[in-house]
C-alpha cells in the first residue's frame, strides 16, 4: 500500500516562507496562509491553494509549516483568532522552522500536546535561495514519532537535516549556535568591508580575493558583494532583514547567559545590530550595517 500524501499548510511567506511553499506545491498539496494577499498568489500560480486565516490554511491539514518571524507572530498564528490550534486534529503535527529561543518553543509544544498535536522543532538555515531548491541546513528537536510525521515536509527542504535531540527546544539550542557563528560572521566582513574603504582599498576586489583563503566564510561571500553595492547607490534585495538578527543575536545572548557561558563577541555583534536598527536600517538587508562603520558619503 502507498502512503498517504500528507495534507499540509505553510502560514507565513515571508523570505524564508515563500520559497519553501512553492518547493513543496511542487510535490504535496499545500494551502498557504500570509497577511498578504499578493504573496498568496505568488505561490498558487504554482497549484497550492489559499486561506484568508491561519485556521483556513490549517483546516484538514496533517503538517503545518509555520515560517513567521518571532514568538508572537507564532502565539498569534497558533492560538489567536482563527488559529491553527483550534482546527487541528489530535496526531496532526506542526513544524516551527522560525528562531524564537528554546524556552518559547517548549512552551509552545506543551500547549499544542494538551490537544494532542505534536510540535517538531526545525529551525531553518540557509537562505532564501537555498530554501527554493530544498537545499537547506534544518536542525531538529523532537520525538520520533512527530520527526516520522513531519518527514515528507522535512526531507523535501533539506539537503542537510540534523536530529540534535527528541525534545521541542533542542533544535532552538543548535540555532541560538548557529546564529552566534552567522550574526558575528557578517559584524566581521562589514568591519572587513570598512577597513577596506578606509584604506583607500576597492571593497569589491577585497571580497573578491579574500574570500578564496583562509580569512573567507560563506557570510563573507555572501554578504560582502551586497556590502560593496551600498557604496555604488544601488538598491541591495532584502533577502534577511537587520532586524532579525536584533531578534536573533538577543536569543544568543539571552541563552548564554542563562547557560552561564560568555560571548563577548556575540554581545558586540548585537550592539552593531541595535545601532543598525536604531540609525533606521531595520527593513533593510542585513549587509546594510556596514554603512554605519564607514557611512557612503565619507571621501576617500
Amino acid at each position: 500500500m502507498s502512503t498517504p500524501v500528507p495534507r499540509t499548510a505553510v502560514i507565513g511567506l515571508g523570505a524564508m516562507g515563500l520559497p519553501m511553499a512553492r518547493r513543496l506545491a511542487g510535490t504535496l498539496p499545500v494551502t498557504v496562509f500570509d497577511i498578504a494577499a499578493e504573496r498568496r498568489a505568488l505561490v498558487t500560480a504554482e497549484g497550492a491553494a489559499e486561506a484568508g486565516t491561519p485556521a483556513g490554511a490549517a483546516d484538514g491539514a496533517d503538517i503545518v509549516l509555520l515560517a513567521v518571524r518571532d514568538q508572537s507572530q507564532v502565539d498569534a498564528a497558533l492560538f489567536g483568532e482563527n488559529g491553527v490550534a483550534s482546527v487541528l486534529r489530535p496526531g496532526a503535527v506542526v513544524v516551527l522552522t522560525s528562531t524564537v529561543g528554546p524556552e518559547p518553543a517548549r512552551a509552545t509544544a506543551a500547549r499544542l500536546a494538551e490537544q494532542g498535536v505534536h510540535l517538531v522543532d526545525a529551525p531553518v538555515s540557509g537562505g532564501p535561495t537555498r530554501a527554493g531548491s530544498g537545499d537547506l541546513l534544518i536542525v531538529v528537536g523532537a520525538t520520533e514519532e512527530a520527526r516520522t510525521l513531519a518527514a515528507p515536509v522535512l526531507e523535501r527542504l533539506a539537503s542537510t537535516l540534523t536530529v540534535i535531540g527528541d525534545k521541542p527546544g533542542d533544535g532552538q539550542s543548535l540555532k541560538a549556535v548557529n546564529q552566534l557563528l552567522a550574526g558575528v560572521h557578517i559584524a566581521a566582513a562589514a568591519e572587513a568591508v570598512a577597513l577596506s574603504r578606509g584604506l583607500g582599498l576597492d571593497p569589491k576586489t577585497v571580497i573578491e580575493s579574500l574570500s578564496q583563503g583562509a580569512a573567507g566564510s560563506f557570510m563573507f561571500s555572501d554578504r560582502g558583494p551586497r556590502m560593496a553595492l551600498a557604496y555604488e547607490d544601488e538598491e541591495v534585495e532584502v533577502r534577511s532583514r537587520l532586524d532579525i538578527f536584533v531578534k536573533d543575536m538577543g536569543i544568543v545572548n539571552g541563552v548564554a547567559r542563562q547557560a552561564h557561558v560568555p560571548v563577548p563577541l556575540a554581545a558586540a555583534a548585537e550592539q552593531l545590530y541595535l545601532l543598525g536598527e536604531r540609525a533606521g536600517l531595520a527593513a533593510r538587508d542585513d549587509s546594510s550595517v556596514v554603512t554605519l562603520l564607514s557611512p557612503p558619503e565619507e571621501t576617500r
